[in-house]
């Protein structure tokens, strides 16, 4: 089983394999989601599925790097990825502001990383407490995973530090909002020295913001030969140019929804469109350029136009005449290839919403 290098192969896998394997995970975590005892915990944890099923779906794209294990990758990812969505929902929509509270949540992701890690009691620091062990079992799950790879030492530090920065972003941007933007622009000027890239304070922010370096790098690991080099090329490539990328698009097609609820909402800090839209490009174009001295460099600029094709496609991007506007340029950026799949996506997302309302 190959790693999908073309259009046809790429989407027919996300058909055929990603999708359906995602979809068995997510309904496993759903059913044990649902019988959590505390309403509100309950509550977060089906609405973060509910509502971000797609960020696991688009993750999942990474486990094919792992070939014949691609199953297992995939049963990290949507579990990772479902801590991930669980803690936001829980830090940015539930009924705490306590930062100690954010931190400890945020252990989960560490200890997903850890495969011999001891678990923590995540919810210390605020009243919900009783997940049925709905936390646990996803962070356990992750530990197995990794449990089960011989060459996981040669990621961990990797891992661990685009981990750290997740967390901490997370930490610092849910602060109560009188204090966020300053905490967010301290923490991120003394972190994004170690770049040597010029980029502003909340685009450093935005490029610790997604799980895509980390997926990769796991996947990666499941392959029968992997290197330190190899490994170490793969983060640099992903951070900070395909993570900036793919959290200013995320924020990109939500500026209207963040302006109304008063969310922050890095886009907002550029200057005026065309200064947002120049960078936009430059961090496409600099994304493109970092995967391309990786093995696979076609998957890779594969996923890279998808990050377009999926956000651009978003129904977001209609409701706002200004960002439809912007994305018609981004999305003639990634050429031919990125249409089509904008193309795909838009289907798929008529396809699913019909069935749903159907259903």
């Amino acid at each position: 089983m190959s790693v999908p290098g073309n259009l046809l192969s790429l989407t027919t896998s996300m058909l055929c394999r990603v999708q359906p394997a995602v979809h068995n995970r997510l309904t496993g975590w759903k059913t044990l989601a649902s019988r959590i005892p505390d309403a509100e915990l309950r509550r977060q944890a089906l609405a973060s599925i509910q509502t971000k099923a797609f960020h696991c779906e688009g993750g999942a794209v990474y486990g094919l790097l792992a070939e014949k294990n691609y199953k297992e990758a995939i049963k990290f990812i949507v579990a990772y990825q479902t801590i991930s969505d669980y803690l936001d929902n829980l830090c940015d929509r539930s009924t705490s502001s306590d930062p100690n509270d954010f931190r400890a949540l945020h252990e989960a992701m560490l200890h997903a990383l850890t495969p011999n890690a001891q678990l923590s009691s995540y919810y210390r620091f605020r009243k919900e407490q009783d997940d049925g062990g709905y936390l646990a079992a996803l962070v356990t799950t992750c530990q197995k995973v990794l449990q089960h790879l011989p060459n996981y030492h040669l990621a961990s530090t990797h891992l661990h530090e685009l981990a750290s920065c997740y967390c901490e972003l997370q930490i610092n941007k849910h602060v109560c909002k009188e204090e966020r933007v300053q905490k967010l622009r301290q923490w991120s000027e003394s972190k994004k020295k170690s770049l040597h890239e010029k980029m502003a304070w909340y685009e450093f922010a935005a490029c610790t913001g997604s799980t895509l370096g980390i997926f990769c790098l796991i996947s990666s690991l499941l392959q029968p030969q992997i290197t330190d080099g190899l490994l170490s090329n793969i983060k640099k490539a992903y951070f900070p140019w395909v993570q900036g990328l793919h959290i200013l698009l995320d924020y990109f097609i939500d500026q209207e929804e963040d302006r109304i609820g008063q969310d922050l909402n890095f886009c907002a800090f550029y200057p005026n469109e065309i200064v947002m839209i120049n960078r936009l490009t430059t961090f496409y174009i600099k994304a493109m350029r970092s995967v391309s001295l990786l093995p696979r460099r076609s998957f890779h600029r594969l996923t890279i136009r998808g990050l377009l094709s999926i956000y651009l496609s978003d129904e977001k991007v209609f409701q706002q005449k200004d960002v439809q506007q912007s994305a018609r340029i981004l999305l003639r950026f990634g050429g031919t290839q990125a249409l089509f799949l904008y193309l795909h996506c838009r289907s798929y997302r008529r396809l699913k919403r019909l069935a749903e309302k159907d259903f």
